[in-house]
């Protein structure tokens, strides 16, 4: 029996690659949580960037209470099982009216993970419309195999080294996957996907859960680090602990530590000719 996804939605899952909506928050989480990174942001003077938009559960309260949010993880637990960790973290950040982007790419060319179980949980804190910006996905291309990947990266390029897939789709390709605020969308880690520009006025804030089945392991030549957020650790990457106090000086130095980890090995991948990856 299934916890918040009937049988129809993980069938579809399983043969698109992706499912949205998906209700999670209410209208008060949503506005908790953005005041909480907005009001960090003000004081910081900028909006979020590297290293904080990277593993913000490790940071922030808003991020960790998202990746522990019971409707986020049953949602998941349907497609993965009960045993989960989360591998990593994004929060994907569009301002209004900017040619911010995403090109083409497979999530699973810089992760790392045997079998290609990962799955993204991309939460809307904003809504994201068509004209935001909103993701898109090929249908089924998660059953296509591995794409060859290069590096472009660019200013406005959303992924840092600007991995991506070359001269096989453009930008009007794919079915368009809009979520509005306090929903959500379930993408498959071999899924082809991108982004285009935020024309809206509002800016598009997606916080990108990507999340694993405890019995995957780590294939590159470092042992990453995870979080278990339900069920149990079959303990093969190094166990993050969960957030004690935001932004003390404990959680700042786990999570430079596990960070650091994450961009050795994407770093060690980079350095093979025959795997370009980005960060």
């Amino acid at each position: 029996m299934t916890r918040l996804l009937n049988s129809e939605q993980v069938q579809r899952y399983e043969q698109d690659g992706f499912l949205f909506p998906i209700d999670v928050l209410t209208p008060a989480e949503v506005t908790r949580y953005r005041s909480e990174l907005q009001a960090w942001e003000q004081a910081r003077g900028g909006p979020i960037d590297f290293p904080e938009k990277s593993k913000s559960y490790l940071l922030f309260d808003w991020a960790d209470q998202l990746v522990h949010h019971p409707r986020i993880l049953d949602a998941v637990e349907d497609v993965i099982g009960p045993d989960i960790l989360v591998y990593h973290s994004t929060l994907f950040l569009k301002e209004a009216h900017t040619p911010a982007y995403v090109r083409w790419h497979q999530d699973s060319t810089y992760f790392y993970l045997d079998p290609h179980l990962h799955i993204t949980a991309w939460v809307a804190l904003s809504d994201a419309t068509e004209q935001a910006g909103c993701m898109r996905a090929l249908p089924g291309s998660h059953h296509w195999g591995s794409f060859e990947h290069d590096d472009k990266p660019e200013p406005m390029n959303m992924i840092r080294r600007g991995q991506g897939i070359s001269d096989r789709f453009d930008h009007e390709t794919g079915v368009p996957m809009p979520v509005m605020a306090g929903q959500m969308s379930l993408h498959h880690t071999d899924l082809v996907h991108a982004s285009g520009a935020n024309d809206s006025d509002d800016r598009r804030l997606g916080f990108a859960i990507s999340y694993i089945p405890a019995h995957l392991k780590p294939t590159g030549p470092v042992r990453p680090s995870a979080l278990c957020v339900r069920g149990k650790d079959h303990g093969h990457f190094l166990a993050e602990q969960r957030l004690k106090q935001a932004l003390s000086s404990q959680a700042l130095e786990e999570h430079k530590q596990a960070l650091a980890l994450f961009r050795s090995l994407q770093d060690a991948g980079f350095s093979s000719p025959s795997k370009q990856v980005a960060v």
